[in-house]
């Protein structure tokens, strides 16, 4: 039986664990959170709905919160085109 011997991780040096996120980086996810927040809503609407036959109410809830992922990736998709920071 041959063991199969992986690469060891380099040690992460304590300054680079230390570190802070830039502002760049900041301002990034906080450009990327209003997305991030309309998935996380869509997919808890498709949770909710695995399980039974949707209602009209359910139907809409789902469009609404699809509607709003497409929104939201429309605005980060023109805020990178038109070079603000994302």
């Amino acid at each position: 039986m041959k063991i199969l011997s992986l690469p060891m991780p380099s040690a992460i040096d304590s300054t680079e664990q230390d570190q802070e996120p830039t502002a760049a980086e900041l301002n990034a996810i906080a450009a990327e959170t209003p997305l991030i927040e309309a998935e996380v809503e869509l997919l808890d609407v498709r949770i909710a709905l695995m399980d039974r036959t949707p209602s009209e109410l359910d139907k809409r809830r789902l469009r609404k919160a699809l509607h709003r992922v497409l929104t939201a990736r429309a605005a980060l998709a023109n805020r990178a085109v038109s070079g603000e920071a994302a």
